[in-house]
């Protein structure tokens, strides 16, 4: 799967909490400043040539709707970031985030218990 620009990831955002929708629509629910009609148009058919969205054409109007979850994108983002930045070892990102001081002891007992179930229903 391929990875998205930062403007393509704006609009997935958008339509994923959107479900589907006409570009005015999507261009409304889109954070301030707000793109030009025909940049963002420009980005979602960019997006639906890649794949990530299909429409329903209703005469010249199109309504644009996800292909791929959020979820798939998600994991194979993070695929990619790990084996980019972290030697392809999620215990690297892990103790990243750690030396970042973004989780805490707390935060490290909870996955821990989560590992823990996962193997003792695996």
């Amino acid at each position: 799967m391929n990875r998205l620009t930062r403007k393509e990831e704006e609009a997935m955002k958008i339509l994923w909490k959107a479900r589907k929708g006409f570009v005015k629509e999507l261009i409304e629910l889109h954070p301030e400043p707000k793109p030009l009609y025909t940049t963002f148009s420009s980005v979602i058919r960019g997006l639906e040539e890649k794949g990530f969205i299909g429409h329903k054409a209703y005469g010249k109007n199109h309504e644009y709707f996800p292909l791929v979850k959020k979820e798939e994108y998600r994991k194979a983002f993070m695929k990619d970031i790990v084996n980019d930045y972290f030697g392809s070892s999620y215990k690297n990102v892990v103790s990243f985030m750690v030396n970042e001081k973004k989780l805490s002891a707390n935060d490290l007992k909870k996955l821990i218990d989560l590992i823990e179930k996962g193997e003792k229903n695996g």
